[in-house]
């Protein structure tokens, strides 16, 4: 197999071990976030009725416009926790339960979850 399958196999297997544990209720949703090379995107989902209730991402016409080109970087994901904090406070959601989808907390994903919650969400 080539190494690129196998990294994709390992990443499928490390998002269900994280996804076994977590589930997104109407009173504490969940936030996911994925990244890729190119951009990081972050949506908060209530699993209870599959609905979508907030997203952000660095390819979003109100970012991208701030962001430039640099779509991949800390900056960006700061830029797209603090928007997405924005967004689910102003839908009176105040604690959300953190799906960092199988990736380490550390650098964009780390930065992503400290500015959202500067913007007022508990994890």
């Amino acid at each position: 197999m080539r190494e690129q399958d196998l990294k994709r196999i390992r990443l499928r297997r490390r998002v269900r071990g994280v996804r076994k544990k977590l589930f997104g209720t109407p009173e504490r949703p969940r936030l996911a976030v994925s990244r890729s090379n190119r951009g990081i995107y972050a949506q908060v989902i209530d699993d209870a009725t599959g609905a979508t209730l907030c997203s952000a991402s660095s390819h979003s016409k109100d970012l991208r416009g701030e962001l430039g080109a640099q779509g991949g970087n800390t900056n960006a994901a700061k830029r797209v926790g603090q928007a997405l904090g924005a967004k689910a406070r102003s839908l009176g959601i105040e604690q959300v339960c953190f799906d960092r989808r199988g990736r380490r907390f550390h650098g964009r994903i780390k930065a992503l979850a400290d500015a959202a919650r500067e913007a007022g969400l508990k994890f």
